[in-house]
């Protein structure tokens, strides 16, 4: 089974490179949007994805995120992936 977690697209980071920052639940993390990028980049600030192993595979609305990012906290699954997300993003940083 494969997990999406939405995540609200912050900035970009390397256009080039098609990356951008997503936010999830507070925590940031660099997503790859060459799934979702249908023209300028700038297009996509503001926007909800569904992030899976650092892709934005598709674009949601803002309700369909929030009912997401909901359903998934109840099941927890939501926690684990955000702590592992942390602990990345701290290991990257050279705090782990």
């Amino acid at each position: 089974m494969c997990l999406g977690i939405p995540g609200q697209i912050v900035a970009i980071t390397d256009a080039g490179r098609l990356m951008a920052m997503a936010e999830v639940s507070g925590v940031r993390r660099e997503v790859n949007v060459a799934c979702v990028a249908e023209g300028p980049l700038e297009a996509l600030l503001g926007r909800w994805v569904l992030i899976h192993v650092g892709f934005a595979m598709s674009l949601i609305d803002e309700e369909e995120a929030a009912k997401t990012l909901a359903a998934l906290h109840d099941l927890g699954e939501a926690q684990e992936a955000l702590a592992q997300m942390a602990e990345g993003d701290a290991a990257l940083e050279g705090r782990g």
